[in-house]
């Protein structure tokens, strides 16, 4: 449906500077107040608001909730002097569509429509467009079609994002799952082994098995000294590592004064993506946390990842009433079914400058994105990532939570920390990743196929020259506190440090030359050592069990300083594990965990089971996702998390579950209506006219 531009308005209108530079905002304003839809007092308020943080009046309306999605456009649609479409993908030209990439016309919010005759017979396109119309957008049409004429009609940004998803479908999910192993093969995941690496395996097989038929003592003496040697030098690696993170503390600390300096005029335009899958449970609790950020909701764009074939969190989602800074993304479906194929959709729709990630059950520290951005700023401009730490809110469930939690405690506050300072490769944690958007772009995204995306991006960030740091705030999520459900997330995270080894190992002398000895030996020890030092225990548990039960039975097989040495081995392993977990407790001032500490040994056993479920599922099923259930906790999220001290904690309600179907008839139109799903407001562009 197109209507006419309103009586009087001309294209060349919007372009005039009829007074100041608060001209175009004003003239915005006096349209939506004689269209009946805003007061003189809102308008007074909002020019002021829009005055002090910098953001376009749309967007300042939108935010308050003072106006429709369409009200604003029929009033922007008068103020640019252009005709008005409310547009569906049926009238959207297929053929026409293939001639524009998808993420092109996702980031500049226009899609082209149709040709057809204008009023002398000769050939145009029309061209519906989100933002001001422009000779930028005349410009690339001319380009991809020939055809000189063209006529723009403004529409709402989620017109555009629906005929995206609908006409584009298959080019959104072939470059969301494709476009890194067709650009950049050697990055990713999608091909587990290559050969050399098969034939290495295979050539090590064979050999291991000759060995032990013509000699099985000297085979078993290499077998078991190199295990050791390879223990050893990881867990030495991850022990130097974290103690100088206990030393330094984070690289990039933000403090309190240089986040009340910031001014909300100079903040941009933050885009969070936040995946959901299953957890419709949850979805009015993560709308809860969002809310408590410290930022103009005028300069947040939140895009909600579901997936098309979950619609129970999809209807949990419009019963929440999600603010008009909340976009619904629905990601259709396609193989791997993962997390990061959901974020590359999202990636494509993200219109801020920085970008961050959240799973639906965080509760980030509410002035996370500003330290963040001071971060980006004091970082240089090799800094792509700024990473912040996570911890958990209901640390004292169980005992599964405690050990979860001091373990989470000593990576995130000590071995990034040290990572950091000595500047070598940082394993992103898989949320609470803040990215320069244009950077990650030209990164490739997420691969798909690699089950720990953060980790493996953090890698590939560095081997690109670019660099991660830690920042001092903290996100809080929900510990695991089932065995079952700890295995299925462990087990992913391990298959994926070794999806990470595979990857960045397949040219081990590139590797060397672009990030230097230095790094690749911090990457081998600790993104390889990890898995390594998992499987290996089992054995060095067994060998000391049989030594304990059975002294010297080990000894016809085996040295007797090659016993000592294994069991020594797994003793002052399990010593480092112990003592990085008691700082961890005294870190974060949780004394009442750092008892616990001494049961580190027992714990770390369960990384054992998760890894050879990993190892197997490497072979069999490589790109399974592995969902972790959320929500089990019977602990709501606490007030003073961040010294989880003994005494009685301070807790926020629990939020109402959400129901399967919308609560209001406003929420069933939203579900049956998508105009009227809200979603974020327009980027500010560079003039004051076109801040309106």
């Amino acid at each position: 449906m197109t209507v006419p531009a309103p009586r009087g308005a001309t294209p060349g209108l919007a372009s005039r500077r009829a007074g100041g530079r608060h001209a175009a905002p004003e003239r915005l304003g006096t349209v939506l107040v004689e269209q009946g839809v805003l007061t003189e007092a809102q308008l007074a308020e909002a020019l002021a608001q829009h005055e002090r943080v910098g953001a376009p009046l749309g967007s300042v309306v939108l935010a308050k909730g003072w106006v429709t999605r369409r009200e604003l456009y029929v009033g922007l649609a008068a103020v640019w002097g252009a005709d008005l479409a409310f547009v569906d993908p049926v009238d959207v030209d297929e053929e026409l569509a293939r001639r524009f990439p998808a993420a092109m016309l996702a980031r500049e919010t226009w899609v082209p429509l149709r040709v057809e005759e204008d009023g002398d017979g000769l050939p145009q396109v029309v061209v519906a467009t989100a933002g001001r119309p422009s000779a930028h957008i005349a410009e690339v049409v001319v380009q991809r079609t020939g055809i000189p004429r063209v006529r723009q009609v403004v529409t709402t940004d989620w017109d555009v994002q629906r005929a995206l998803r609908t006409v584009w479908r298959e080019e959104l999910v072939h470059d969301a799952v494709s476009a890194l192993a067709e650009r950049r093969p050697d990055e990713s995941a999608s091909t587990v082994f290559v050969w050399p690496q098969v034939a290495g395996a295979l050539a090590l097989l064979v050999a291991t098995v000759t060995g032990l038929v013509l000699d099985p003592s000297l085979t078993m003496l290499v077998l078991v000294g190199t295990v050791n040697v390879a223990v050893a030098l990881a867990v030495g690696a991850k022990a130097l590592i974290s103690t100088v993170g206990t030393a330094w503390e984070t690289v990039e600390q933000v403090t309190a004064a240089e986040v009340a300096a910031l001014e909300d005029a100079e903040l941009p335009v933050y885009t969070i993506l936040v995946p959901v899958y299953k957890e419709a449970g949850i979805v009015g609790l993560l709308m809860r946390n969002l809310a408590d950020l410290d930022w103009p909701r005028e300069k947040l764009e939140i895009l909600l990842l579901l997936e098309e074939d979950d619609p129970e969190t999809l209807a949990a989602a419009l019963a929440a009433a999600p603010p008009d800074i909340v976009r619904i993304v629905v990601v259709p479906h396609s193989l791997p079914k993962t997390k990061p194929r959901a974020c590359n959709v999202g990636l494509a729709f993200a219109r801020g400058e920085y970008v961050v990630i959240y799973d639906a059950e965080d509760r980030p520290d509410a002035d996370q994105l500003k330290k963040s951005l001071i971060a980006f700023r004091k970082g240089g401009d090799d800094l792509v990532c700024v990473q912040a730490a996570l911890n958990y809110f209901n640390a004292r469930e169980n005992l599964l939570t405690r050990m979860f939690t001091l373990e989470y405690s000593s990576w995130f506050d000590y071995t990034l920390a040290g990572l950091d300072k000595l500047r070598l490769p940082i394993p992103l944690g898989g949320t609470s990743n803040h990215f320069r958007t244009d950077m990650l772009r030209d990164l490739g995204g997420w691969d798909p196929y690699n089950v720990t995306e953060d980790a493996d991006l953090g890698i590939r960030a560095s081997a690109r020259g670019h660099r991660v740091a830690v920042v001092n705030s903290t996100t809080y999520e929900e510990a695991n506190m089932a065995v079952g459900n700890w295995i299925r997330q462990r087990s992913r995270w391990i298959k994926g440090y070794m999806q990470t080894v595979l990857v960045h190992s397949r040219h081990p002398w590139r590797l060397l030359r672009s990030v230097g000895p230095r790094q690749t030996a911090g990457f081998a020890l600790l993104i390889g050592g990890t898995p390594l030092m998992f499987l290996a225990a089992p054995w060095l548990y067994a060998m000391l069990a049989v030594e304990l039960l059975w002294p010297g039975a080990l000894t016809p097989a085996l040295p007797e300083w090659l016993v000592q040495v294994s069991l020594a081995n797994l003793l002052l392993g399990n010593g480092v594990i112990i003592y990085l977990s008691l700082l961890a407790g005294f870190k974060r001032r949780t004394y009442g965990l750092v008892p616990f500490a001494l049961l580190s040994p027992l714990y770390w056993l369960l990384h054992s089971v998760a890894s050879y479920k990993a190892l197997w599922q490497l072979v069999v099923n490589p790109f399974y996702w592995e969902k972790t259930d959320h929500g089990l906790s019977s602990h709501v999220q606490v007030e003073d998390v961040p010294s989880m001290d003994d005494g009685p904690a301070t807790v926020r309600p629990a939020p109402a579950p959400a129901t399967a179907t919308p609560p209001v008839v406003r929420d069933v139109v939203r579900l049956m209506d998508p105009h009227t799903v809200p979603v974020p407001p327009p980027a500010p562009d560079t003039t004051p006219e076109d801040r309106a």
